[in-house]
């Protein structure tokens, strides 16, 4: 690998305008022999010389310009491709099989009564591109190490399945299974890669565009950090991630290139399927979304490798001694090169060939059947051979192979190129046949006109199946294929949660630093301490955490090369080669796209990492969400903390970060367990039962989502006999009502509880209503609970009926019950139904805005005040309060001038 200096250079192919020339007549003497080369040779051979010096400049290592784009050839030449160690007949026999099963596996998912759909253009136009991979590149997992990392592009997922299908890992039955996950179950597969659905088989979920290519920068870069802490080595494997052309359009697929670049990521390798096509029509018509691409990823710091033409152009390209051919390629935008795919070889020679004599000599002893053929380079097998070897071989950037297909290619007529043949989706007898043909396949015509269409396996002992046996036995092993390996985490014991449970005393601080507090005693136990990967986005210092900077560290893999402007102070800001925390800058895609990859080691190297995700809780779900379900589906664990959280607790910043719904959207997320704790010692209990759930002896497949916020409160020490079990499950009663004879029960979570504890303290004083305050820690999974019984009852009626927890937890209590939170009202609404009286509930609803928390709260009549009047007039509606006593509370707490409440605490930052 490349040393940092090499790979990070400040200045990157810079022209040095300003330095002297120190001696003119050499200078002049070169400027001679262009001026002359142009003269002599024309500017095409001066062109070429001059490309050939800058070619030559950067093998010396010398600095120069970077230029945009290079001409529409593959950057590598003829003479300098290696050898092909393969058999190129036998691979080509075991492609043709797999194209058939893929396209073959799409069509009967058509068949009458079923028509799930599916998707075969995609991998038609890549088979080539993975199946040299399959075979000479991609390392599997048989070592005992990760192997190769592969992210699939998602809508190649049947020609991945029917490459298993030879391989017998899969079956004919579970090829008929596809997209049927439940009603063929054990056997169904699921349309895209999943790895919640099959979590032996897929290991990066990939079909949401554009979080595949975020997803493998990550995964790259998490590789060199488990390696740089010694927690694994990573030294051999390689990221590759496959992706469309049309996927580039999707910010996160471009959005973090730098980060790949800055780092040096030489472990990653793109790999571009341009078959110029998006879903609709062509990626870039009227322009070259090849030379476009490679512009961007020039400029990012990668390499670039243009894999664009087949080995049938040689000798055309070879003859151009003019440079007309590759003007004639610069300069036909993709929109015709996508005609060209549908055409005739005349329509060719006619149209591309044919409006310059020297082209027209080029091609004046070829049939039109020959020039019909001159292919794209992405189905090459030599050339992206070449291409993957040139990636793998090169030190010090991460690469990028942009590799030209057809969408289609092979299926025939009716789909090659056609701007439809996305949606596509079952072959005709007269395509079934065609495609055979193409495919030389032995499939008689009676076997295609009676029904389905048939699987081909050429036979488990055929030289077919057993050359693919052996390649991947080299390779070490089978992928796709997720294995888990890690063993359970030896946890701390109670007294690492001891400080925090113990409340703050007489000091006022946030959740965030109840959490942070904690944090830090988890870090320095000797078992678990290393694992936790911290990830925040530029604002470490916002959540308190600037605390970690001496002894953990923000990773860097240059270390740090300059002196901080803050080294004599306490907590100065400390990078190192080897530091614990993650610090992405002001990318909250990026630091999900970290909190993945080290969520999913556990499965993905073995060795299980605990990230800790902190940010703005307005830009997590709301922000990021797609990513989560990511998260979710790739069975990654860890703790997300939304800080800053609540409606009206950062009141100071305004409408866009005044969050009051992350929740519910947690809520929406299957593999999401989240909570909203009022306290330290809710904290506590909390998170030790995640650290169990997700990294103990019966580990589950799920994360954690904590709101946490920035108000300075006193934290309770917590009780003799606190409910551990109530708090884990979603509620405990807090605080009994003790003065008043008319009975009631307010639930809060979160930064509304001390409103809760102030109410009840009026309720008592001022209303005579005696009130207990429930901490509700979790309202989504009071819901799950109450569901999974509802649906148990459902389905078994004989049995005896479950009673949802919240429903038994609160039976005992008299009502009314009034909810209240910082939340809008359908956060706390999700368990109305299961509570045992009548329900009402207080909350955040509508934007957000600047002003101090007391008004905030009084204008969305949540304050404790407000509180107090909720429950009155439930009270009253029961006929347990006169109406009368409304107005008067409404009145003597001037409820309506928002003006007239007190401001509370400063809000604004953390």
């Amino acid at each position: 690998m490349a040393s940092g200096s090499d790979r990070n250079p400040i200045i990157i192919g810079g022209l040095p305008s300003q330095v002297p020339d120190f001696d003119p007549e050499e200078t002049q003497e070169w400027l001679d022999s262009l001026d002359a080369a142009v003269d002599e040779r024309g500017r095409e051979r001066a062109r070429y010389l001059m490309l050939r010096l800058i070619e030559r400049a950067r093998e010396k290592r010398v600095a120069v310009p970077e230029m945009r784009s290079t001409d529409y050839v593959n950057t590598i030449p003829t003479r300098a491709e290696p050898f092909f160690p393969g058999n190129e007949e036998i691979e080509r026999r075991i492609l043709n099989a797999t194209r058939w099963n893929a396209a073959v596996m799409v069509s009967r998912a058509q068949r009458p009564g079923i028509g799930v759909g599916g998707h075969i253009a995609t991998f038609a136009s890549s088979a080539s591109l993975y199946d040299v991979g399959f075979n000479h590149f991609f390392r599997g997992k048989d070592e005992g190490d990760g192997g190769d990392q592969v992210f699939f592009q998602g809508h190649a997922s049947p020609g991945i399945y029917a490459r298993a299908f030879l391989l017998d890992r899969l079956s004919d039955q579970n090829l008929d299974a596809f997209r049927q996950e439940k009603s063929k179950a054990p056997h169904g597969l699921s349309s895209y890669p999943h790895p919640r659905l099959m979590p032996d088989f897929w290991e990066f979920p990939t079909v949401s565009m554009g979080l595949g290519p975020i997803g493998a920068i990550y995964q790259a870069r998490m590789n060199r950090y488990l390696h740089a802490r010694e927690i694994a080595d990573t030294s051999k494997s390689h990221v590759w991630a496959f992706l469309g052309d049309g996927e580039m359009d999707e910010p996160e697929s471009l959005g973090q290139l730098s980060i790949a670049a800055r780092e040096g990521l030489d472990n990653l390798t793109f790999v571009v399927n341009c078959n110029l096509q998006r879903l609709d029509g062509p990626v870039r018509g009227n322009g070259k979304i090849i030379q476009e691409l490679e512009s961007i990823f020039r400029g990012a710091g990668w390499n670039v490798i243009k894999l664009v033409w087949d080995r049938t152009w040689d000798p055309l390209l070879a003859q151009d001694r003019d440079g007309v051919l590759v003007n004639k390629m610069n300069t036909t935008p993709d929109g015709q090169f996508q005609t060209y795919a549908t055409e005739t070889g005349s329509y060719i020679r006619d149209h591309f060939f044919g409006d310059d004599h020297r082209l027209r000599a080029m091609v004046e002893n070829m049939t039109d059947d020959q020039i019909l053929h001159l292919g794209r380079g992405g189905h090459d097998h030599r050339k992206i051979f070449a291409a993957y070897k040139a990636a793998v071989e090169h030190k010090g950037q991460p690469t990028v192979i942009l590799a030209k297909t057809i969408k289609g290619w092979t299926l025939g007529p009716n789909f090659e190129g056609r701007n439809a043949t996305h949606q596509m989706k079952k072959l005709t007898v007269a395509d079934l046949k065609g495609f055979r043909d193409r495919l030389h396949l032995p499939i008689s015509d009676k076997e295609l006109e009676s029904g389905l269409p048939p699987y081909f396996h050429p036979g488990r002992d055929s030289e077919e199946i057993q050359y693919m046996h052996d390649r991947r036995n080299s390779l070490g092993g089978y992928v796709p294929t997720r294995v888990v390996r890690s063993k359970p985490l030896a946890l701390p014991d109670d007294k690492t949660y001891a400080t925090v449970k113990k409340g703050s005393g007489q000091q006022s601080i946030a959740t965030t630093m109840a959490f942070v507090r904690l944090l830090k005693d988890l870090m320095r136990d000797k078992e678990i301490g290393k694992r936790f990967v911290l990830i925040a986005p530029d604002e470490y210092r916002t959540f308190g955490m600037d605390s970690f900077f001496p002894s953990a560290k923000i990773y860097n893999p240059l270390g740090q090369q300059y002196e901080a402007v803050d080294r004599d102070l306490l907590l100065a800001y400390k990078e190192s080669p080897t530091g614990q925390m993650l610090h992405d800058g002001i990318s909250e895609a990026g630091c999900t796209a970290s909190l993945i990859a080290a969520g999913s080691s556990y499965a993905t190297h073995g060795e299980p990492l605990i990230p800790v995700y902190v940010f703005y809780s307005m830009f997590g779900f709301q922000r990021t969400g797609d990513q989560f379900w990511q998260m979710a589906d790739q069975l990654a664990r860890g703790f997300v903390l939304g800080a800053t959280a609540g409606r009206t607790t950062l009141t100071g910043e305004g409408l866009q970060h005044a969050d009051g719904h992350s929740q519910l959207l947690a809520s929406t997320n299957p593999g999401c367990v989240a909570y909203d704790p009022a306290y330290g010692f809710e904290i506590a209990h909390i998170v030790q039962d995640g650290l169990r759930r997700m990294y103990g002896p019966d580990s589950e497949d799920v994360f954690y989502y904590l709101t946490v916020y920035n108000e300075p409160i006193q934290h309770p020490a917590e009780p003799e006999n606190v409910d551990v079990e109530g708090i884990v499950k979603g509620i405990h009663r807090f605080a009994a009502g003790t003065a008043g004879s008319i009975p009631a029960q307010i639930m809060a979570s979160g930064v509304a509880v001390p409103w809760a504890v102030e109410a009840q303290r009026i309720l008592a004083e001022e209303w005579n209503v005696k009130a207990d305050v429930w901490s509700a820690t979790s309202w989504n999974e009071l819901r799950r609970e109450a569901v999974r019984c509802e649906e148990h009852n459902l389905l078994h009626p004989e049995e005896e009926q479950r009673v949802p927890y919240v429903t038994r937890k609160l039976s005992g209590a008299e009502g009314p019950f009034v909810a209240v939170s910082d939340w809008m009202r359908s956060v706390p609404d999700q368990i109305a139904r299961w509570v045992p009286g009548t329900y009402q509930s207080l909350g955040a609803d509508g934007f957000g805005f600047a002003d101090t928390r007391g008004a905030a709260r009084r204008h969305f009549h949540i304050d404790a005040q407000s509180i107090v009047v909720g429950v009155l007039t439930e009270l009253a509606k029961e006929g347990k309060v006169d109406r009368s006593a409304l107005k008067q509370a409404i009145d003597r707490y001037q409820l309506l001038d928002v003006s007239a409440a007190d401001p509370g605490a400063a809000g604004g930052d953390a």
